[in-house]
């Protein structure tokens, strides 16, 4: 099934393959979808990010893409994902085999769009893969939508944070030698992407970590399901003051930081130089 607006290429790396869905002009964003794959809430997000100036570029690595949401169908990518080779979901410390393939889309977005960098945004099941893709210089603006790897099925794996001790150390020295930043986004009770896992990046990263935690519990003033979920996709609610386009104007903001506006200021010094 095609998306609207979005055009369709594909992307090869160390035997891998995926259909790439693409829209925008601009910097490089690349948008790795949640359970239970690109449905129309993903792309709807994809769009905006593309409509502020970027080039966006979607992998699409498991489900049908533009198929709406159910639970069954959630349920269904959820196992099938679980046994593939490429997702180690309950790794706590070691990053899913297919981020290495996200790493080498990260570079040639980077090789062919130019700019300082692309931004990087997973989601759920994919939220952590926004950390393990700093581990490539050309990722200068991750994002961690309710990260949810590895499952918080016991008190320690409730603070990991999927990524290996290597990696980590890599990432590390980029935030606190390069000032790198990230966005980390959830919602407060959402027990998938757990509270514990946020002070663990608050932990690790410091100033470096710029958390969203978006009210969920009972009573909370905009009547957010204690069950929510998907901050950028399907509890999104395009209103003004409402939390989740907070949310998703300060992602784009924050895009706009690393990818746009610091080559305006670099521009500016050349041109005073």
């Amino acid at each position: 099934m095609s998306l609207e607006g979005f055009s369709l290429d594909q992307f090869s790396h160390d035997g891998e393959t995926y259909p790439i869905y693409r829209r925008g002009t601009g910097p490089g964003v690349i948008i790795v979808h949640e359970v239970p794959g690109i449905t129309p809430e993903v792309a709807r997000f994809a769009t905006i990010v593309a409509d502020s100036g970027f080039t966006v570029l979607m992998p699409s690595l498991f489900g049908t893409p533009g198929k709406p949401n159910s639970n069954g169908y959630i349920a269904q990518q959820l196992l099938r994902a679980c046994i593939r080779k490429e997702f180690k979901v309950l790794a706590s410390r070691k990053s899913s085999p297919t981020t290495h393939y996200l790493r080498a889309l990260c570079r040639s977005a980077h090789k062919k769009l130019g700019g300082p960098g692309v931004g990087a945004i997973g989601m759920c099941l994919t939220g952590n893969f926004a950390l393990s893709l700093m581990v490539d210089p050309s990722v200068m603006a991750p994002v961690l939508s309710q990260p949810s790897l590895p499952f918080p099925v016991t008190t320690s794996k409730r603070s990991a944070l999927h990524i290996s001790d290597e990696d980590l150390a890599c990432v590390k020295k980029r935030v606190t030698e390069k000032k790198q930043k990230i966005l980390a986004l959830r919602f407060s009770d959402d027990k998938t992407s757990p509270p514990e896992r946020f002070d663990r990046l608050r932990k690790e990263f410091g100033d470096g970590i710029e958390t969203i935690e978006i009210d969920s519990s009972p009573g909370n003033a905009h009547g957010i399901s204690g069950k929510a979920h998907s901050v950028l996709t399907t509890e999104f609610v395009d209103e003004q003051g409402h939390p989740t386009l907070d949310a998703v104007n300060r992602t784009i903001e924050f895009l706009r930081e690393k990818l746009i506006c610091s080559t305006e200021t670099e521009h500016g010094a050349r041109l005073k130089g």
